[in-house]
């Protein structure tokens, strides 16, 4: 096995001179999905506080933005950035209807049957890219990704006969599932554990504007996964005598912070109630017991530990002044509030166009009716839609099919009235408009084969008010979830602020890195410490994090802002970042005043960077 150690250059693979090393490395990819930075400590997460405290701590992360879970893990995955993967969000238009999905143009890809349907359109590789796991396993390597439905599966997700990666998740001993090797489930059998894969029972319930959401965190379903991880896949690898690459995606606390029901209509405590804060511990014990087994097998020394989260997390506010949506009657929302699909609801409005629900066979929407997963096809004519609307959360998507600019113009124009608004980013194939910025600018605009939006929608955000802002953000949110119930996706701080850590023997020990890393990083950094050359075909990428590995070099690294021209209301769009060589990191953006980082004063205080 051998290594490089040389920083990865904006459009180059990783390339380097090999040094001969003693034994071969091994690396565990650990995901709390959804964990902000601020809420890793020795009394919330003992086994990750632990860990950084021994080895690296980033206190500078960067989820990227959309800030939503398919496509950080895509970034993670290939070390690649979105405008290269064409994952812009959890949901997309495709432009043609998936199978797996209801025949939707507009589908939720956290799906196995969906990623094969999107994968077989767009030439049998929908990203484009070559992931980390798809080349370990070509150099032999053993591979496995365990754990949340859609993420774990991106991670080779090419290949699905289940004979190459080892793949477990929520649908795992299902019809919709990858199968299982004869190897794994000879393992399975021998330590008494099912071959398929148990629901998440009382935290998948999601509650009602009437009815609150779980108050159990996702124990059952995440206690499955560590035990096949630990009992059955890490013995295996042993076994092989190979190196091997471990991924393990834990639904907390993601999951439980979106269906919590602490705080049903109300901000405070939003997403700091105790569900959210056992879902954060159960992650936690999760971690604990992978390096247990790494441990107790004799693993714990050739291994490198990544700890990182996909974005941090906010809660939802449901209130606007000016949405049209908020004014009207839908059964199941609170009177005032924003209902799921408001977004597509005011452009429709505003626009005189019809509105269609892309994810019921495309009926059109009575007055009294909102879209059934907040999707929407506007226009005269569902099948030739004039806008979709990818509805995603704290951030939306909009395509314009026709390429119509001055629809573009209309559409910016409208959008821009809402206060619930905060930031617009445009593709500049429809023209230079005044309050946004190009979609180039957050590094959406590259090779990706998926269809690009058109206009990408920040939502306003802001803090409930406490130690760290990020810790406590509040963000208006297009989603079916309620008001005092978690969400991510936006450009707030509090939701690209998220965890980034590592431990093992090619890292250095007790250091607290202030450099910007990014989840594209990781992949990268994955790359160089299993010695894999990765050719890319975009040119949006990562960097190795060199500054964490033992005998690597600190980068210098620069601030920034980037403004818009105003508009004709003078609202600008602002966006924050950093630099490390040609590599922008994002902090926040939107329309100042608006978004949460944004603002004069700093979204994380000194202390809270610190730790």
């Amino acid at each position: 096995m051998r290594r490089f150690f040389v920083s990865c250059l904006v459009g180059l693979s990783i390339v380097g001179a090999a040094q001969a090393q003693p034994q071969p490395r091994n690396v565990v990819l650990f995901i709390a999905d959804g964990l902000r930075d601020g809420m890793v400590n020795a009394v919330n997460a003992p086994a990750m506080d632990s860990l950084m405290k021994a080895g690296v701590r980033f206190t500078n992360t960067h989820s990227l933005f959309p800030t939503f879970t398919m496509p950080n893990a895509t970034a993670m995955a290939t070390g690649h950035m979105l405008g290269d993967t064409g994952q812009f969000g959890n949901t997309i238009y495709t432009a043609f209807p998936v199978p797996g999905a209801g025949e939707s143009l507009t589908p939720f890809l956290e799906s196995d049957p969906v990623l094969g349907d999107v994968d077989a359109h767009f030439a049998g590789n929908y990203l484009n890219e070559e992931t980390i796991l798809r080349a370990a396993h070509a150099q032999g390597l053993s591979t496995a990704s365990i754990g949340k439905l859609g993420p774990s599966l991106i991670f080779d997700h090419t290949a699905r006969s289940g004979q190459d990666s080892i793949l477990v998740d929520d649908s795992t001993g299902r019809p919709s599932g990858i199968p299982l090797s004869d190897d794994l489930c000879t393992r399975l059998d021998a330590a008494g554990l099912p071959l398929q894969a148990p629901t998440r029972g009382a935290n998948g319930l999601a509650g009602t504007a009437d009815s609150p959401g779980t108050l159990a965190a996702n124990i059952e379903q995440q206690g499955y996964f560590t035990d096949v991880a630990t009992k059955a896949v890490l013995p295996l690898f042993k076994a092989r005598g190979k190196p091997f690459v471990l991924v393990y995606w834990s639904r907390d606390p993601d999951g439980t912070q979106h269906n919590q029901g602490d705080s049903l209509g109300r901000l405070v405590p939003g997403i700091n109630g105790p569900t959210s804060l056992a879902a954060i511990r159960n992650a936690d014990a999760n971690l604990a017991a992978l390096l247990g087994a790494l441990k107790a097998l004799g693993l714990a020394e050739t291994t490198d530990v990544i700890v990182t989260s996909d974005h941090g997390f906010s809660t939802i506010s449901k209130e606007s002044g000016t949405s049209f949506a908020a004014s009207q009657a839908y059964k199941g929302v609170p009177k005032g509030q924003l209902p799921p699909g408001f977004l597509a609801i005011d452009l429709a409005h505003d626009l005189g166009l019809g509105l269609f629900d892309p994810d019921a066979r495309g009926i059109r929407l009575a007055a009294d009716a909102f879209p059934s997963r907040a999707n929407g096809l506007i226009g005269a004519d569902p099948a030739k839609p004039e806008v979709v609307v990818a509805a995603n959360g704290g951030s939306d998507l909009v395509y314009l099919p026709n390429g119509d600019r001055a629809l573009a113009r209309r559409v910016v124009d409208a959008l821009a009235r809402q206060d619930y608004v905060s930031g617009l980013f445009v593709s500049a194939t429809l023209g230079p408009i005044p309050g946004t910025l190009p979609l180039s600018a957050i590094a959406l605009d590259g090779s990706a084969l998926t269809p690009m939006p058109a206009i990408v929608v920040n939502f306003r955000s802001f803090s409930t008010g406490c130690a760290d802002p990020t810790t406590c953000g509040v963000e208006v949110s297009d989603t079916g979830l309620q008001q005092g119930q978690g969400m991510h996706g936006s450009f707030s701080r509090a939701d690209t602020r998220n965890v980034m850590g590592a431990a093992g023997p090619s890292f250095r020990a007790g250091l607290a890195s202030a450099v910007p890393a990014s989840n594209a990083d990781l992949g990268k950094t994955i790359a160089q410490l299993l010695g894999l050359t990765i050719p890319g075909k975009g040119r949006l990428v990562g960097r190795v994090l060199t500054e964490a590995l033992a005998n690597g070099s600190t980068p210098t690294f620069a601030r920034a802002e980037l403004r818009s021209e105003p508009d004709a209301a003078g609202h600008v769009t602002a966006l924050a970042y950093q630099t490390v060589g040609e590599i922008r990191y994002f902090d926040a953006a939107g329309y100042p005043g608006r978004t949460l980082g944004l603002d004069n004063s700093p979204a994380v205080s000194a202390a809270a960077e610190a730790h």
